[in-house]
Parts: structure tokens; sequence; C-alpha cells
């Protein structure tokens, strides 16, 4: 039945926008003039300014999941559906009535000419309104489409394609966000992330904990919404993984003093395991962490750092370190050191402080490592040295070896069927990117309800 309501409620809105859009028109067929047709015009335009100002939603079931970003992606969606429609339905319209009006004089021509104009007014306030909800509501488009968007909207034949696709994905994204808050709804009660011990998040290397754009994308506030306490380790973005370890170690014993939580579960990124690592093994903290789970972490290093170290030039090196260490600087590192941070991710290197840093036995220790299937699964730069990895390291996710990420008493390769694959970017959101067949905000659920029921 809700079916057919929903079908029916399409059909009734596409009708009477179709109505306000051609009014001229069709007054001209029924010959009406005068205060009659007056009224109408002023009908006609109060209903396409209502339309435009609040669209109907096409979706009805569960409204009250939705917060205000999806409730406009929707009202999106809908006005380029509407405009899709009445589109080719105004065009018949104007097709058939220049077949059967009697051209006596020249009111129908100035008639006509009014219907025809608006209707192509109507057809592109009605776009641009969706086009600009899509543009300011959804996180799928990214800057690719919206720069797509600007550049060809007005292009024909061009924008039928464009905003085809842009209205997929817009509606894919629609749908992905309410299933996921259809589930989140029924799972509320359960708090199947609320974990013994808070989560501590540790970013990798060249990032740092930024208010305004979280490191981890989307997946902490899904973690909070079923029942996570979630901190941040804040350590430099680059520095030594020394350095970045003693950090690390202070912070967690600031979160500890402070919350009286006695433990933490860390969940670390890239560089940010080797990080913890140390933190655990040289900085006092082993009895405050019940778990370390490390996300493509470099625990035995990357071939392919020690091979571009050893050849690039010393001025070269010296150039990029100064480079980056001044922009470090800025995003609030107190001593960056590129040199340091990149040389500790060498197998050399690595290999030297697996010698040294132990796994405590009161730590619990998991690893999960990635696999990108070609190039193309990922986005600039992992796209340009996933080959590069290839060669040195093996099978990779843009940056870390499967072999190199694997560490701990229980470990999870990804892998995807088809070519997309997972990339060292998509397993921290760092794209906000719907990736078909793998749910990283769901992946990250899974992994902490796991750490519950291991009393953790």
């Amino acid at each position: 039945m809700r079916k057919y309501i929903h079908r029916f409620n399409i059909l009734l809105w596409v009708l009477l926008l179709l109505g306000s859009m051609n009014t001229a028109g069709i007054l001209l067929w029924l010959q009406v003039s005068g205060m009659r047709a007056a009224f109408c015009y002023v009908a006609a335009a109060c209903f396409f300014l209502v339309i435009n100002i609040s669209p109907p939603s096409l979706h009805l079931a569960h409204r009250e999941l939705c917060g205000t970003r999806l409730r406009q992606l929707d009202k999106g969606c809908t006005l380029i559906l509407y405009t899709g429609i009445t589109v080719v339905l105004s065009g018949i319209w104007l097709l058939w009535l220049a077949k059967h009006l009697r051209w006596d004089g020249i009111l129908p021509v100035l008639y006509y000419s009014l219907a025809v104009i608006l209707c192509l007014c109507g057809e592109g306030i009605i776009l641009w309104n969706g086009s600009m909800r899509l543009a300011a509501t959804s996180v799928q488009m990214g800057i690719r489409y919206r720069v797509l968007l600007l550049l060809l909207w007005w292009v024909p034949i061009v924008q039928l394609f464009l905003y085809a696709k842009l209205y997929r994905l817009a509606r894919r994204e629609y749908e992905t966000e309410l299933e996921k808050a259809e589930l989140d709804a029924v799972r509320k009660e359960s708090e199947c992330c609320h974990t013994k011990y808070p989560l501590l998040m540790v970013h990798g290397v060249f990032f740092r904990d930024i208010r305004f754009f979280n490191y981890w994308g989307r997946i902490p506030k899904e973690l909070i919404r079923n029942g996570a306490t979630i901190f941040y380790g804040n350590q430099q973005s680059a520095a030594s993984v020394e350095v970045c370890g003693l950090e690390l170690a202070n912070r967690i014993k600031e979160i500890v003093e402070e919350t009286g939580c006695g433990k933490v579960n860390v969940i670390a990124h890239s560089k940010g395991g080797l990080d913890m690592r140390y933190a655990i093994s040289k900085g006092g903290v082993a009895d405050h962490v019940a778990s370390l789970t490390t996300i493509d972490t470099p625990h035995r290093g990357c071939y392919f750092a020690d091979y571009l170290l050893e050849k690039a030039p010393a001025s070269l090196r010296e150039f990029l370190a100064r480079r980056y260490n001044s922009a470090l600087s800025k995003l609030g590192d107190s001593s960056p050191d590129f040199i340091s941070a990149v040389t500790d991710l060498t197998a050399k290197r690595c290999a030297e402080r697996n010698e040294i840093l132990k796994d405590r036995s009161q730590v619990y220790y998991q690893s999960v490592a990635a696999s990108m299937r070609w190039a193309g699964s990922g986005r600039f730069p992992l796209n340009a040295t996933f080959y590069l990895v290839k060669h040195f390291d093996g099978e990779n996710d843009g940056l870390v070896s499967i072999e190199s990420a694997l560490w701990g008493e229980v470990y999870s390769i990804l892998r995807m069927k088809g070519k997309r694959g997972i990339s060292h970017a998509d397993l921290i959101d760092l794209n906000r990117e719907d990736i078909p067949a793998f749910d990283v905000r769901e992946f990250y659920v899974n992994l902490i309800t796991d750490l519950k029921k291991r009393g953790f």
C-alpha cells in the first residue's frame, strides 16, 4: 500500500507543477481570459513558489529519523526528479498545443510565447534549486562533481547525463544514511559500542586531530551514537616514533587521571600504531592499555621507503623537509621532523625497533590490513604509489603491504571482489565515500562490539 501511496504522491505533485508552469498554454487552450485568467496566474505563481521553498518529500517512511541535511538532500533529489519528468511532459504538451491551436491573430502567438517562456524559466529555477540543495548537503558528490556541475550545468545533452548521475548518487546516499539511521534506532538501547574502557583513536603521519575535519571521517559519530566514549591522541603529525610514542603515553596518563577509567582501548591507524607500540613498551602505560588495534600499520616497514630515501638526492630530501616542517608547524606541531618520521617507516628501522619493542602480555593486540585491487581503487597520492609499493612490498593498500600490517593475536585482511579494493584512506573514511560492499562505519561498529564482548 505504501508503494502505491508513494507513486500517487509523485503523480499528484507532478501534475500540479505542470499546471503551474503551463498556465498560459492551458488558459489559451481553454480560451480563458480576464479576471479568471489573472486569478489562475496568481494561484500558479503561489504554488510554484511553495514547491521551490518547501518541496514535498518523496520518501514518506521514517522521516523522523532524518536530520536537516538528509531532509534537504531528499528535497534536492525530489526537485531534480520533477525537472526530468516535467521537461518531457511540458515538451509534449507544447508540441501538441502548437499543432492544435487556431493561429488567428497576434493573441495566440503572445500567449504561446508566454507559455514557452514560463516553462523554460520554471524548469530552470527548479533545476537550479535542486542542484544547490544537492551541492550544499551531499557528501558523496565530492569536489569533482561540484566542479563538473559548475562548468557543465548549461551544456545541452551533457547536462542530462550529469544530472542523472548526480540524482543516482544523491538518492543512493540518502537511502544509505536512512538505512544507517534505522539500524542505529533499532540497536540504540543495546549500546553495542559502550565498552568497559573508553576508546583512544590515534591518527597516522602528516595529519593532526583537527576539530573541524575529523581524521576518522564519519566513524566517531557512528560509534558515539552506539554508546562509545572517544578520546583522541593529539600527538604531532610528523615526528619520530619515540617522540610521538612518549606524547601518547602522556596523553593516556592524562585521560586515566581525569576520568578514572583505569585503561583505554586504542584504535591506531598507520604510523599511529608504531607510536602506540612504543608508548606501551617504553612509555610506562602498558597497565593502562587494555587493547591495541592497529589499522594498516607498517609494523615491518615499507621497503619502497628505504628505496626512496636511498635514491633521493640529499638536496631534495632537505628541500621537502623544510617545506613539510614549515607547513606542519603551522598546523600545530611543536617540533616537526619530516626526515625522522619518514625514516621510522622504513623496513630497516622497523626491523631494528621490533627487536626492542616487545609486546606486553597484559595488552590484547590485534590488527587489520586492507588491499587495493589496482591504482584506481584509491585517490591521489595512493593511486600514484600503488604500483611502486606493489613492486617492493607486494599486495598493499596504496602505502602499506599486507605482510607488514599484520600483527598481534588476531588479525583480519580486508579484500573485495572486483576492481574497487580498499585503500589506506578508505579505512579511516578520509574521503567520506560510500563504497559498495564495504560499509566502513559498520566495520568499526563490529570491531568495537567485539572488544566489548571480550570484556574490554
